[in-house]
């Protein structure tokens, strides 16, 4: 039995994934994982480092590490990379100003050898703000074309009411147990 296998047996009788969201500040990572959680939103601060919140989803035990995207904290999401089996990247989808920021961001991260196995879910998030781009127009500025050799999915969502994230969860659930769990 080769030391894969054996892994895999291990991680079938966890059922426990370790999922990474980052983003650039105020794109709404936190109030995507209280949403999830059912926790109230209405008083949601910046986050000054990391959050950890573990919920069930589909029988699997997610374990959500929520990272500040502030500028000055970028440097230190490296961190936090060891033993991701997802990335979940949630883009601000209205602010304009910033795509070319989050674009070189984001294809930076995708750079760092420790998450290449990782299922890569991109939340395009404040679909309910009128100026906010759509999926396609997103993927086009965020170059996400480029992204090759690597389970990807663009969901449109809105933290706020909830839209979209239990088809993003889902995808990523679905994906990461695929490639860990033998009987998922």
């Amino acid at each position: 039995m080769g030391l894969l296998t054996i892994i895999k047996k291990v991680k079938q009788k966890e059922r426990e994934m370790r999922i990474l969201m980052v983003g650039l500040d105020n794109a709404g990572k936190t109030t995507i994982v209280k949403r999830l959680n059912g926790e109230d939103i209405t008083t949601i601060s910046p986050t000054l480092g990391f959050n950890i919140k573990t919920t069930t989803y589909k029988g699997y035990k997610l374990n959500i590490w929520d990272i500040g995207g502030q500028k000055t904290l970028r440097p230190y999401w490296r961190n936090y990379y060891e033993k991701t089996d997802a990335l979940i990247w949630v883009v601000d989808s209205a602010d304009l100003a910033r795509l070319e920021d989050c674009k070189a961001e984001l294809h930076s991260l995708l750079q760092e050898e420790r998450l290449f196995s990782a299922t890569l879910l991109i939340f395009a998030n404040k679909q309910d703000i009128a100026s906010a781009l759509s999926v396609a127009e997103l993927e086009k500025v965020l170059d996400i074309g480029s992204i090759t050799k690597r389970r990807c999915r663009v969901v449109a969502c809105s933290a706020v009411d909830g839209t979209g994230l239990r088809e993003g969860f889902d995808f990523v659930v679905s994906d990461v147990s695929s490639r860990i769990y033998l009987f998922s």
